[in-house]
């Protein structure tokens, strides 16, 4: 069995997980007591947690989960619905159930979930059958279960990622290009409807500021304003760790979350920045040989959507942070700060790895 293991694969995903520990020390460094922050030490205790899942997640048959595909939605469903009614409003939403010193956010359980429901679904109706338009509306359903109870919760970020990562599948079925078409123009039009009557003021000039940002530097620009500083006085190599002024200054908000990554480009340069998206890159590529290379289908999408789980937030986390799309509160994986990210992404590392195991144990 450990002759099989994806060791390699498993070395990357702590390799990142150590450098996102180690920019999370300097991102939460100012104005801390020691090294260590709480923000810090709350993320070791949650990398404990998410290596547990990890474990537990390796060493079940992942074959199970084709039965349970069901029940493992329907508790997904059930505990984002629980924080419409137990969670507090913070910042807005209703993300985040609390239990004395505890904080989770179900939803970024929920996008696993999703994964392991449209695995089912699709491994019972293989894509490459789906011809039509009409015979998506049972996937449009299981996604909008869980994306509709996070819009409730007035987490639209969250919800976006998840439409994303739900989507990922859509690109193996053989419905016609004019199909797709007709999609497109109806989701402009519910785009439409949602900047008229869905988004709130603060979440508009957001999106503005992506097409100018210099509509408001000061205010709803700001953030994305001091991320671009931070990324370009990073130069080639860096100002040193522990030294970079946008972060140990605190000029840029949210920095140990959403802009994690500005942190790392300010004091380790393009050279460690362009090094951490290829060790990204690798892992993403991996998981598609590993998808490529499983004895079942259900495996293979299964891999498929984990790729997908990391791909999307990285992607538009990236974009964010570089002023290329709005800012919407996606964390980066592996770096930000984030016990509930940590742990769910985590679980589905383990999967992951428990699909590429499971090729030699049929």
């Amino acid at each position: 069995m450990a002759q099989h293991y994806e060791w390699w694969l498993l070395g990357l995903i702590c390799l990142l997980l150590g450098l996102g520990i180690a920019n999370l020390v300097s991102a939460t460094h100012a104005g801390s007591e020691g090294l260590l922050s709480p923000n810090v030490a709350r993320q070791l205790a949650a990398l404990g947690l998410g290596a547990a899942l990890m474990t537990a997640t390796l060493l079940i048959d992942y074959r199970h989960l084709e039965r349970w595909g069901w029940f493992v939605y329907a508790a997904t469903l059930l505990l984002l619905a629980s924080t419409l009614v137990l969670a507090p409003v913070t910042r807005g939403n209703q993300s985040w159930l609390v239990f004395g010193p505890l904080r989770l956010q179900p939803s970024e359980f929920a996008k696993l979930g999703l994964v392991v429901a449209l695995a089912r679904f699709f491994h019972r109706h293989p894509p490459a059958e789906i011809q039509r338009l009409r015979e998506l509306w049972r996937p449009g359903l299981i996604m909008a279960g869980p994306v509709g109870l996070i819009v409730l919760q007035r987490d639209m970020g969250v919800a976006v990622l998840t439409l994303l990562i739900g989507a990922t599948y859509q690109l193996f079925v053989r419905i016609p290009a004019r199909a797709w078409l007709a999609v497109a123009g109806t989701g402009l039009a519910v785009l439409a409807a949602i900047w008229m009557f869905g988004l709130e003021p603060y979440q508009k000039s957001r999106i503005l500021d992506v097409m100018d940002p210099a509509r408001d530097p000061l205010a709803s620009g700001y953030q994305a304003n001091q991320s671009r500083i931070a990324i370009g006085s990073g130069g080639l190599l860096g100002k040193g760790y522990l030294h970079g002024t946008q972060t140990q200054l605190r000029f840029l908000p949210t920095q140990h979350t959403d802009f994690i990554f500005s942190v790392l480009a300010e004091e380790w340069g393009l050279v460690v920045a362009a090094t951490v998206l290829v060790l990204y890159f690798v892992v993403l590529i991996w998981g598609l040989f590993i998808a490529r290379g499983s004895k079942d289908r259900f495996g293979a999408l299964l891999a498929v959507g984990i790729v997908g789980i990391l791909f999307w937030p990285a992607v538009v986390n990236l974009a964010m942070v570089v002023g290329l799309g709005p800012v919407i509160g996606v964390p980066l994986p592996f770096f930000s700060y984030g016990g509930s990210a940590m742990m769910s992404l985590l679980a589905a590392m383990g999967l992951l790895l428990n699909v590429s195991l499971r090729r030699y144990m049929f």
